[in-house]
């Protein structure tokens, strides 16, 4: 372990605060025998402050949190108070038995409970906006990804791998796959397996369709799974799998149960398994309880793990309780493979002269969903204002948030940090950004976003009016300034807003 480093000072000066809070607590609202306690203690607090520093030190806690794991740095939180209160209270036996060991109890529980409060709040702020990544490595360079040649199935091992299909899955599963693949070919991988590891061990570019017969919904490392089979298959090559989707598992689980006490149980059942898993405190409590099994997973998350994963979806179709989808592999996975989801997101987004940047939202979108907006835009298209038609990817609760603007509070430390102001055109996507002209696409990165796009005060509807809406709009701060126009158009947003009741969509 490295003993020297630069220490985070922020960390550094908020323990030190946290510390003097524990202290100030104790000595002033706690009883204790002393009519005195600051004159008493003003002396051991400060040995006990330096020396709390001292093995916080040493033991790495001062390094950059964001370099840290939320495990660690609890342990050596803990460790350092079970040293100090070993250490002081070994003193306090020995040479100063004046003090009380009821304050040096209060005072070490004190500040740990403070310290593990920061902590766990700083990382359920990380976690809700960045992703716990871990990295699928590619096994070596991709060249000559064809599939291998193989020898077809005799009729035998045919008609058996019919037999455990059928058993597995039922008759119409069997006859949507032999619709869809040849599983006559030696070069299809049939398997129900809920451990990735019986793919990891298959040779590379031997099947050129994989088929995962176990639903999704029980598998724990899921982009795991879909990448190592990224990895197995050539270019091109073809993976089927199913999943159960939440609006199939909600509708199922209140059939099972009378009106009324249906949704009280549904209520805590989603809680368990749809919320759980993606808190922080409470992730690996329930990974280590189900093993991942019976997980509550929309339409988008499913597809968007599958773009994520590197492929493109084909076809889908509900059969039964299950949907299942057919995905051609296309492309390396994304570096960032598994993700916590929580309510405060960071997207991606073009800003002046063309630099990208980070802008907080309240999170409206199913996980994933960011995937998939080239997916909805290929088969829907968009609607007036500039929305996409049927964005199955927007929440019940993300499209009340929507429409009174309460996803976008979070911008307001964007504008804080200078990268949008009050009034400008709309911070866009990749995907947005290039259905632009060329040239405007480059009058628009002349300017810095904002807060009120001028969309609300012309309401335009479809694309091209948008963008002659955002063209007149740079126009008159090229001609009239920026200042005169942003004024201008604040005002005129504002009237639509509180007058015309004009909404988001």
């Amino acid at each position: 372990m490295k003993i020297f480093y630069k220490p985070a000072y922020t960390y550094f000066f908020v323990d030190i605060l946290l510390l003097v809070m524990s202290f100030y607590v104790v000595l002033d609202w706690f009883p204790l025998t002393t009519n005195t306690p600051f004159d008493k203690y003003s002396l051991p607090s400060l040995y006990y402050v330096l020396f709390w520093i001292f093995f916080s030190y040493i033991f790495g806690r001062y390094k950059l949190l964001k370099v840290q794991k939320y495990f660690n740095s609890t342990l050596r939180l803990l460790n350092i108070s079970l040293i100090i209160f070993i250490f002081f209270k070994l003193i306090i036996s020995l040479y100063f038995d004046r003090y009380s060991d009821y304050v040096l109890f209060t005072i070490t529980v004190g500040a740990f409970s403070l310290n593990y409060l920061a902590l766990s709040l700083y990382f359920s702020y990380r976690y809700a906006i960045e992703y716990n990544e871990f990295t699928i490595k590619p096994v070596g360079i991709r060249t000559n990804a064809t599939v291998k040649p193989s020898v077809p199935l005799d009729k035998e091992s045919y008609l058996q791998l019919c037999s455990t299909i059928r058993f597995h899955s039922g008759n119409s599963i069997l006859k949507l796959l032999q619709d869809n693949v040849d599983l006559n070919s030696g070069n299809t991988l049939v398997f129900a397996s809920t451990d990735s590891r019986f793919l990891k061990y298959q040779p590379q570019y031997q099947f050129s369709t994989i088929i995962q017969l176990e639903k999704l919904n029980n598998i724990q490392g899921i982009n795991k799974m879909l990448s190592i089979a990224n990895e197995k298959l050539p270019d091109d090559g073809i993976f089927i799998c199913c999943f159960e989707s939440k609006s199939t598992n909600k509708k199922r689980f209140l059939k099972r149960y009378k009106k009324g006490l249906n949704y009280i149980l549904y209520s805590f059942t989603y809680f368990f398994q749809r919320v759980l898993p993606k808190i922080i405190l409470t992730h690996k409590l329930y990974y280590t309880i189900t093993k991942g099994a019976n997980r509550i997973l929309s339409k988008s998350e499913v597809l968007g793990r599958l773009y994520c994963s590197g492929y493109k979806v084909i076809r889908d179709k509900k059969v039964g309780q299950l949907t299942y989808i057919i995905a051609q592999r296309v492309k390396q996975p994304e570096s960032l493979q598994k993700r916590t989801y929580g309510p405060l997101i960071r997207l991606r987004r073009y800003g002046k002269d063309g630099k990208s940047f980070d802008v907080y939202k309240m999170r409206t979108m199913h996980p994933y969903s960011e995937y998939l907006q080239g997916y909805i835009y290929d088969r829907n298209n968009l609607k007036d204002g500039g929305k996409l038609y049927g964005d199955i990817r927007v929440t019940t609760l993300g499209r009340f948030m929507r429409k009174y603007w309460l996803d976008e509070l979070p911008m307001i430390f964007n504008l804080l940090k200078g990268e949008l102001k009050l009034v400008g055109v709309r911070p866009l996507s990749a995907h947005y950004f290039s259905l632009y002209s060329k040239e405007f696409q480059k009058k628009r990165v002349k300017f810095k976003p904002g807060l009120m796009p001028p969309f609300y005060a012309d309401m335009p509807h479809t694309l091209e009016e948008i963008e002659a809406s955002e063209l007149r709009y740079l126009k008159a701060c090229e001609t009239n300034g920026t200042f005169n126009t942003d004024l201008r158009y604040f005002f005129l947003i504002l009237k639509n807003i509180l007058l015309k009741k004009v909404r988001s969509s």
